[in-house]
């Protein structure tokens, strides 16, 4: 009886499917990657999570794969006060001042370049950094690609041995955006009613030529 018992457990085992692993869609991904501006700085970011988010630059792809980007990993323990200042948020909502006071983020992604840049490395840019920010979103955090700011600076403040092109501001959201689709020709500004931040984005119909 005890052999038949193990023996029927066994093959209930065996034949039990087995559990699905769970991981979001690309599609869901991308919808929760956002621009966000405010963060929650009851989230530290390590870095450790930074470096996690750096490694896939060692699997996408490169223009002629020259690899010349470098990453310079920031984060409250190591600076991030100094970064403040050197950079501009909601620049189509001024009259906000983001990032609101206490949502500032800690944790930042410098994006340098060993090489003069080209159509190749701005190209190289642009797939690293939404490779980045995905990453972050699995992770359950967010981020932002910061354009405005100032490379002089910042190159000073964090002793960069290569230009600065772009910065990413990484933490845990403290915002909600919605997209909202519109038609060619329609207002492409983002805004902001009731506390929800909405970002306008053309149709595919109209996308496709």
């Amino acid at each position: 009886m005890a052999d038949n018992y193990l023996e029927n457990k066994f093959e209930e085992f065996r034949n039990k499917p087995a559990a699905k692993k769970s991981t979001r869609s690309l599609g869901t991904l991308l919808r929760q990657n956002r621009s966000y501006r405010g963060y929650d700085k009851s989230c530290v970011v390590t870095q450790a999570q930074l470096r996690r988010i750096v490694e896939v630059c060692t699997r996408i792809p490169s223009g002629r794969n020259q690899q010349a980007l470098r990453f310079k990993l920031i984060t409250k323990d190591t600076g991030a006060d100094r970064m403040q200042g050197l950079y501009k948020l909601g620049g189509a909502l001024p009259e906000l001042h983001l990032p609101f006071p206490g949502t500032e983020p800690e944790a930042f992604i410098v994006i340098c370049s060993v090489k003069e840049p080209d159509r190749w490395v701005n190209m190289d840019i642009g797939i690293a950094a939404q490779s980045m920010l995905l990453k972050a979103v699995e992770m359950g955090l967010g981020g932002i690609c910061i354009g405005a700011f100032n490379p002089a600076a910042v190159t000073e403040a964090f002793a960069l041995p290569c230009p600065p092109q772009l910065v990413l501001a990484i933490g845990k959201p403290a915002e909600h955006i919605e997209l909202v689709s519109v038609r060619e020709g329609d207002d492409l500004r983002y805004y902001r009613e009731g506390g929800i931040h909405y970002v306008p984005k053309i149709a595919v119909d109209d996308l496709i030529l």
